[in-house]
């Protein structure tokens, strides 16, 4: 049986991202013989809408969000970290769920993301011990 790992819904070429756009990621295609492949997007599973406004973490990054001293605010200046958390706690819940251990995510993003600095979900599966690779 295939090892069960977390992936950004967007890298699958799901119309998730914050602007509805479908990506396709290359390097996808080789992960789908290897592992099988659990797409998830903390963004709508908090309660987020698609299309939506593009959101940055204001004072730091996902580990000062989870930690409640800094906060997620989209581009209308409208604060979204409850949903970012919420997000973030349900993508948990799947891993612990399915017992996944590794999550290919998508880089740049506020939630997913480990680069610039890691997003809110991407530091609430580093501190559960859960393996992430970022994509794109």
């Amino acid at each position: 049986m295939r090892e069960p790992v977390l992936l950004s819904a967007c890298l699958l070429g799901l119309a998730t991202r914050y602007d509805g756009k479908r990506i396709e990621e290359p390097l996808v295609e080789s992960l789908k013989g290897r592992y099988l492949l659990i797409p998830a997007c903390p963004e709508q599973l908090g309660g987020l809408p698609t299309p939506r406004p593009a959101a940055e973490i204001l004072e730091g990054d996902g580990f000062s969000v989870l930690s409640g001293k800094a906060r997620v605010v989209n581009r209308k200046g409208e604060e979204v970290t409850e949903a970012f958390l919420r997000g973030a706690r349900e993508v948990l819940r799947i891993c612990r769920t399915l017992g996944i251990k590794r999550a290919f995510l998508k880089a740049k993003s506020p939630s997913c993301g480990l680069s610039p600095a890691p997003g809110v979900t991407a530091a609430l599966l580093l501190s559960e011990g859960i393996e992430i690779i970022e994509i794109g």
